[in-house]
C-alpha cells in the first residue's frame, strides 16, 4: 500500500524535462485555465476512486482503506454538494486518529508543485475539480 502511494506520488513530481522547461516559460494560469475538473480528476484521482467516482479504480483493490464513493457526498451532506469540505480534504488531507495512515495523498502540496507555487492555480484547480465532482452526484429519485 505505502508503496502504491509512493509511486504514485513520484509519478506526479516527475514531469519530464521539457514539462519542466514549459512551465517556466508559460504562466501557470493559462495552464490551470486548460485544466478542467474532469481532466485533474482523471489524471489523479480515477486511479483510485474510479472514472465514475466509485471508489472502484484500478488501484483500489491495492489499498488498505477502500476509496470513498464521491457520487454520494450531496448525499450524505444534507442533499448539498460539501465544496469547501471537499476542497479542504484535496488540499489539506483528511484528519486521520493518532499514530494512523492516510491513504489519499495530500494534493495541496503536489498541486502547489505543479503550478509553480502559484496559489491563485491550485485554488482554480481545486475549484474546477470540486464543480466536476458536483456533477457525479447522484440523483435523487
Amino acid at each position: 500500500m505505502k508503496i502504491l502511494v509512493f509511486t504514485v506520488f513520484l509519478a506526479v513530481l516527475a514531469a519530464s524535462p521539457q514539462e519542466k522547461s514549459a512551465a517556466k516559460r508559460a504562466p501557470s494560469q493559462a495552464a490551470t485555465a486548460d485544466t478542467s475538473g474532469k481532466k485533474t480528476y482523471l489524471e489523479y484521482c480515477a486511479v483510485c476512486h474510479g472514472a465514475d467516482g466509485r471508489g472502484t479504480g484500478p488501484a483500489a483493490s491495492a489499498l488498505k482503506a477502500t476509496p470513498a464513493d464521491l457520487t454520494v457526498l450531496a448525499k450524505t451532506h444534507d442533499g448539498k454538494f460539501p465544496d469547501e469540505y471537499v476542497a479542504g480534504i484535496v488540499r489539506f488531507g483528511k484528519p486521520v486518529a493518532a499514530h494512523g495512515t492516510a491513504d489519499m495523498p495530500v494534493w495541496g502540496p503536489i498541486f502547489s508543485r505543479r503550478e509553480n507555487g502559484d496559489e491563485a492555480a491550485v485554488r482554480r484547480r481545486i475549484r474546477n475539480l470540486c464543480a466536476y465532482l458536483a456533477t457525479l452526484q447522484e440523483r435523487e429519485s
